[in-house]
């Protein structure tokens, strides 16, 4: 059972329940070679606090005291460990040695017996240099080998792996044919040859294939990445598991691992670290020691590393700031840094996980910023939702501090009295009428003042763009007194321009979709503003509360007056969350919707998103605000799918 906690986009804060317990995810399961006892299984447990592993089922097969202490004792005693254990299947063996004596069956049978807690199948590790027709070959032997496992495997969870070599079509049918199996976790295979090779872009494309098919209510693990310079990336795109040797292997190489890099012992100039293990110690202290020691010291090391770096990661996700922290993270090396370029290439996907707004500003750390799937989406529903007002002239104000309303008052003021004008700013997010000010990602950015050359292209073009399609009969730049001076020469006028109704407006068709403004504001409008900020927190429609504007992020929070407009005036399944007639009878009256009681709802519906909740005759119920995606409502049995605001008979 997996079940969403938080979630930032893709990324996401994850129980997932086994017989042998809950971890949470994002995590590390630090690999565990039973011949190798590196840091003891135990100490990982009580010292580090780790609650899983991973070990190699194939050695322990193939190695006669191993294998007979296992059969006897379980591989939780073998090992040491009263946790959660992963067993892999020997799949990796075949990538280095070719083959393995071992049958699927014969595999699958003896992780069960020995009680493994989530084991794998002998699934077929497909290479990056593999050509189409022999991945393709690999992938049906994977699905096959899977389904044999999945009929054998008994009460221990099972492994779908995911594999596809560099094919992202392949990889995508092998995981959407995986998600039909009774199978509880999907790693995602074949990709350690492009960690080793720093091959970043390419594993973001393997990512981003894979989570495509895949269905959103089991974890997904990273086979083989362990170094926690990747770990946000990876994040970021959805991963929720990861496993790794290298913090033991690279301590008997003399390597530290850090969330920037590796670096050798023999290299380093100063260690700047705090870490329980390299405390009180220095470069001298340590080149001093006896190997075994050592490597002990480093293993630590790299150890409390790549938890820390996971806890770090989790802050990002609860704080809404994972994207600048994928970012800075990225900019550490540029093999990471083209694996941060790639997501541009996925904009519109990344865009359908994307919130509707974070509590955190977007924080520009460099043109990649403008990449960003919020970034995105305010461009596509600028072009696609925005209406302009019914005035001839526009006047265009350069970017500048926040908010535009009130930095730009006087000058508003000045011309409105002059002439009928609207008023816009170049930004590069695009251009920003006025009346979106307040909006996210708009009030909520920080650029550079020193702008570098892709901000000023962007800003450009997309003016550009928006002067073939929004047609005015004469726009200007400001440019102080000589703009009013030569609009009172060539276009007095009286002004028609309300900000406060082309507010509503837009951020009603912006947020819902076009025509939702029409439906809301039909009657005689009346705004409660702020006494403090003078800015509008309720509207008042015929003397109904239809909508309040929060100020966190300029959008609106429906009540059940304006959810009763839009559910009479846009036809199903838009805004839509169908609820089972049992969960409808709680949900009228202001209680929460649980996914396990979804039975459709809108594809349109973004993570946070005002939702209309309707029965299953198209009733509406409830209207509150959308904690998932569709995929994901109807896919995940628990947790919940809407937070309700209002019930209609509450």
């Amino acid at each position: 059972m997996f079940e969403i906690v938080e979630r930032d986009g893709l990324a996401r804060i994850c129980a997932f329940h086994t017989r042998r317990g809950t971890i949470e995810t994002p995590c590390l399961l630090p690999v565990v070679n039973p011949n190798i006892n590196t840091i003891p299984p135990k100490s990982l447990y009580e010292e580090f606090g780790i609650r899983a592993v991973i070990t190699n089922s194939y050695i322990i097969l193939k190695k006669k005291s191993l294998k007979e202490s296992a059969m006897n004792k379980g591989v939780h005693e073998l090992l040491d460990f009263p946790g959660i254990i992963m067993t892999d299947s020997g799949t990796f063996q075949s990538h280095l040695y070719s083959k393995i004596e071992a049958t699927n069956k014969e595999i699958v049978e003896f992780q069960r017996d020995i009680g493994s807690d989530i084991g794998m199948p002998l699934d077929v590790f497909t290479e990056p240099d593999w050509e189409r027709n022999r991945t393709a070959q690999a992938i049906t032997q994977t699905i096959v080998r899977t389904k044999e496992a999945s009929e054998i495997k008994g009460e221990m969870l099972l492994g779908g792996v995911v594999q596809g070599s560099l094919f992202p079509d392949l990889r995508e049918q092998c995981a959407r044919e995986m998600s039909t199996l009774p199978v509880d976790i999907h790693p995602i295979g074949g990709v350690v040859p492009l960690m080793e090779n720093y091959r970043f872009a390419d594993l973001v494309d393997v990512i981003v294939a894979s989570k495509k098919g895949l269905v959103p209510n089991r974890p997904v693990h990273l086979f083989g990445a362990g170094h926690p310079m990747v770990f946000a990336l990876a994040v970021l795109l959805g991963c929720d598991t990861f496993d790794s040797a290298s913090y033991a292997k690279f301590a008997r190489d003399g390597r530290f691992m850090f969330s920037s890099g590796t670096y050798r012992l023999e290299d380093m100039k100063k260690l700047v670290c705090d870490c329980p293990a390299c405390r009180g110690h220095d470069i001298d202290s340590i080149r001093e020691m006896n190997e075994e020691e050592r490597t002990d010291l480093i293993a630590r090391h790299n150890l409390y590393e790549s938890i820390a770096e996971i806890e770090r990661i989790k802050k990002a996700i609860l704080e809404g700031t994972l994207w600048e922290f994928v970012e800075m993270r990225c900019r550490s090396h540029p093999a990471l840094l083209d694996g941060l370029r790639r997501l541009a290439n996925y904009k519109e996907f990344l865009e359908k996980y994307e919130p509707l707004s974070r509590e955190s500003a977007l924080f520009y750390t460099g043109p990649e910023s403008l990449d960003r799937p919020s970034v995105f989406r305010y461009e596509r529903r600028f072009f696609e939702r925005y209406t302009q007002p019914l005035t001839q002239i526009l006047v265009g104000f350069e970017d500048s501090d926040k908010p535009y309303t009130t930095k730009y008052a006087r000058e508003i003021e000045e011309i409105s009295a002059i002439c009928d004008a609207h008023f816009v700013i170049m930004s590069p997010l695009g251009p920003i009428p006025i009346e979106l000010d307040e909006i996210y990602p708009i009030a909520q950015s920080v650029f550079p003042k020193i702008r570098d050359k892709v901000l000023i292209e962007k800003t450009h073009q997309l003016m550009e763009r928006m002067s073939h399609i929004q047609k005015y009969g004469m726009c200007i730049i400001y440019d102080g007194e000589e703009t009013k001076k030569l609009l009172e020469s060539i276009a007095k006028g009286k002004s028609t321009f309300n900000i406060d109704i082309a507010r509503v407006t837009a951020v009603a068709d912006y947020q819902f979709g076009k025509g939702a403004a029409d439906l809301l504001f039909s009657g005689e409008i009346t705004f409660i503003k702020s006494k403090n900020t003078g800015r509008i927190r309720n509207v008042i429609v015929d003397g109904k509360h239809i909508l309040s504007m929060r100020a966190s992020d300029g959008f609106f929070s429906l009540k059940i007056a304006g959810a009763t407009k839009l559910h009479a005036g846009f036809s199903s399944p838009r805004m839509r969350v169908v609820v089972q007639r049992e969960s409808a009878e709680f949900n009228q009256k202001g209680r929460n919707v649980f996914c396990k009681f979804v039975v459709d709802c809108d594809e349109n519906i973004r993570p946070m998103d005002e939702v209309l909740v309707v029965d299953e005759n198209d009733h509406l119920v409830a209207c509150g605000r959308s904690l998932l995606t569709r995929d994901e409502m109807l896919s995940f049995e628990r947790g919940l799918a809407v937070l309700v605001r209002e019930g209609i008979i509450q």
